[in-house]
């Protein structure tokens, strides 16, 4: 195995920035600024296509992560688990196999290995047992020429005023041959020490390097990147699709580890904020207006504000991520305030007695240009996020497009959407309002008619005769 680390030219020289453009309007060449602008993705894509032709060697090319949020440097961390290894190799690699034919991952690959050489020593019980010997004879002396003894003496250097423990273990060359350690003599209990060879066999095999564990089942990881153009939960579904046709035994189950597991923690924890934030503003919308109807008029704007986010999002190249859903958050308590400054007016206007058609095309005329104040200073605030470079540009740069991009979609739309859904739930009130007066004067109708009916004779009224005496 190897590692090689790539650094790449700063910011301010491989990406158009104002700085950039400065200095080569002053040098006579402002075009410069714009040639050969390459992006940290496009260097990790042209080395993984050169790197391909490489095969059968496995390599990777990972990006670092600006700040850790758990699960290492992969996209990708997809674990199957089970009881046997050859199993586990055998489905991770045909999991593998097929999702690089699938496409959408880079560098796949897995980390269970069965390629470490070593020499199995295979102990005749029978003929060991008619000389004396154990099979822990056997292995103490295997482990103390081979494995080494941990210590068998201490040598004092007198000069230096220092002690040194002293291992015993044969040198390399002798102990990495089976044909050499069947030489080796095996003390005897009682008797002359023997040869290996007379009592076990040396053959050389391979076996796993290392075995991973997760809830005390072995384990073994696909890991990889996710190439560009698509997004990390839609590999991790195309990898689970993949295991599950592969109909595995019930012994043996998928996880997902790492940024993936994150990813999907971050996005289940992120609905249940849309959620609670939608929640608290209702609440407070409505105790603020003394009214149920206003606030879900003015919490329509939400629905209407999410596509243009994600529209936008896409126009600039970016991706859903946890830097454009805080976006989300963000637009979310921000595009609500034109809705909020129209019906705050309306009301205002309707409560002067002014008809309801006069008050919302008056309210629309006054609340314009604080609408549009307020939007502008806004995208000008996300302005320096989105056109800004440096480390760190391209999280910084989700946040903005999508609060600029929402924003400035979904004005036209909460500008129009608002007054008629202000129109609708008021023309619901009425009728409801209407219903409930009607209702209410059929009963008293109702009550007044049987309390005009005649009594009857014998009839005391409804009142219970009082019992006979005796």
């Amino acid at each position: 195995t190897g590692t090689i680390h790539v650094r790449i030219a700063p910011h301010d020289e491989r990406l158009f920035s104002a700085g950039r453009f400065l200095r080569a309007l002053v040098a006579g060449d402002p075009g410069a600024a714009f040639r050969g602008n390459y992006t940290q993705s496009d260097v990790m894509t042209e080395i993984d296509g050169r790197l391909r032709r490489l095969a059968p060697l496995r390599c990777q090319v990972r990006n670092y992560p600006s700040f850790n949020i758990g699960g290492g440097s992969w996209d990708v961390d997809f674990v199957l688990q089970g009881p046997v290894l050859e199993d586990l190799r055998r489905y991770a690699e045909t999991i593998r196999r097929r999702a690089i034919e699938a496409g959408g991952f880079r560098g796949l690959d897995t980390t269970l290995r069965l390629d470490r050489p070593e020499l199995q020593v295979h102990i005749d019980r029978e003929r060991a047992a008619d000389l004396g010997l154990s099979a822990r004879d056997v292995g103490s002396a295997l482990r103390i020429l081979v494995g080494g003894e941990e210590e068998v003496s201490r040598f004092r250097d007198d000069a230096a005023g220092e002690a040194y423990d002293v291992r015993l273990r044969l040198e390399e060359e002798d102990r990495d041959r089976g044909d050499l350690l069947e030489l080796l003599r095996v003390p005897r209990p009682g008797g002359t020490p023997v040869e290996l060879a007379t009592v076990a066999s040396v053959t050389p095999s391979t076996a796993p390097s290392r075995i991973d564990r997760l809830d005390r089942r072995r384990m073994v990881s696909i890991r990889g990147g996710v190439a560009p153009g698509y997004a990390l939960g839609d590999r991790v579904a195309e990898l689970r699709r993949i295991a599950d046709a592969l109909n595995m035994p019930a012994a043996y189950g998928t996880r997902v580890l790492g940024r993936s597991l994150e990813m999907e923690r971050t996005f289940e924890e992120f609905g249940w904020a849309f959620a609670l934030s939608v929640v608290f503003m209702y609440l407070i919308l409505a105790a603020q207006f003394e009214s149920l109807l206003h606030p879900l008029t003015i919490l329509l704007s939400l629905p209407l504000s999410a596509p243009f986010a994600l529209l936008s999002l896409r126009a600039a190249g970016g991706a859903l991520n946890l830097f454009s859903a805080l976006g989300i958050l963000v637009l979310f308590g921000v595009v609500k305030k034109n809705s909020i400054l129209q019906i705050d007016h309306m009301n205002a206007l309707i409560a002067k007695g002014l008809p309801r058609r006069e008050a919302i095309l008056e309210a629309n005329r006054d609340r314009l240009r604080p609408i549009l104040m307020t939007t502008f200073a806004l995208v000008a605030g996300m302005l320096p996020l989105a056109v800004g470079t440096g480390p760190g540009a391209e999280e910084r740069r989700a946040v903005a497009t999508v609060v600029i991009g929402g924003q400035t979609l979904c004005l036209l739309l909460t500008l129009l959407a608002t007054p008629v859904a202000y129109t609708y739930f008021d023309d619901l009130r009425g009728r409801r309002r209407r219903a409930a007066a009607a209702t209410e004067e059929a009963a008293r109708d109702v009550g007044v008619a049987v309390a005009g009916v005649p009594a009857r004779a014998g009839d005391d009224g409804g009142r219970d005769d009082p019992a006979p005496s005796r």
